[in-house]
Order: structure tokens, then C-alpha cells, then sequence
């Protein structure tokens, strides 16, 4: 680390701690871009194939692990996941602290 850098401990979303508008959504569809790039990785795919899979094209590819993945609706990216063979599933349950919104999170059950 270089002398002047500042390190500060996220509270669980880096989105939420730079005081992002909709920083739950921005959080949701980083996890879900990381789970793409795991298993692109894992499965050996260029991301030109990758991008066949997911029916985008390359340059798109590379901007979506870039981190630019702010044109993409939550929606388009879970498709993505599903052209990888992943089931996706949504629960809603009740939020433990009565009078305090819900949160949105994302949790990957098997990652082979």
C-alpha cells in the first residue's frame, strides 16, 4: 500500500458506503457479474464464446468483467446465469428488524 492511502472497512457494500442511489441493485449485479466471471473462468471459455453463451458479443464481454455493467437490467443479467445452465431463485421472506426496509442480496448454493 502507498504512504496517503486510506483504507476503510466496508460495511458490506461499497455501493452503500460511497452513498450510491440504489446501492443494492448496483451490490446485486456485481455479485452476479463475479458469478459469471467464475464460471467463464472455471469452464476455460475465451470471452468470445462466452459471449456466444450469453448472446453478447466479446467487447461486451469484456466490459461487463470491467465493471461496466450499469446498462444491464438485473433481469438481462440473470438470464445470463441461466444460459450457464444456473437456475436462478428468488425468495421473499419477511425482514428481520420490523420498520426497516428489506435488503436485496444474492447467494451462489453450489459453484461447481
Amino acid at each position: 500500500m502507498s504512504p496517503g492511502t486510506d483504507v476503510h472497512e466496508t460495511r458490506g457494500s461499497v455501493f452503500a458506503d460511497l452513498g450510491r442511489p440504489d446501492a443494492d441493485v448496483h451490490h446485486l449485479k456485481a455479485q452476479i457479474v463475479t458469478e459469471l466471471y467464475r464460471l467463464v473462468t472455471a469452464r476455460g471459455l475465451t470471452q468470445t464464446a462466452a459471449g456466444a453463451e450469453m448472446g453478447i458479443s466479446q467487447p461486451e464481454v469484456s466490459r461487463l468483467f470491467r465493471g461496466h455493467f450499469r446498462e444491464y437490467s438485473v433481469e438481462r443479467l440473470l438470464g445470463f446465469l441461466t444460459a450457464f445452465e444456473r437456475d436462478v431463485e428468488i425468495v421473499v421472506r419477511p425482514h428481520g428488524k420490523p420498520g426497516e426496509s428489506g435488503r436485496v442480496s444474492m447467494k451462489v448454493a453450489d459453484p461447481s
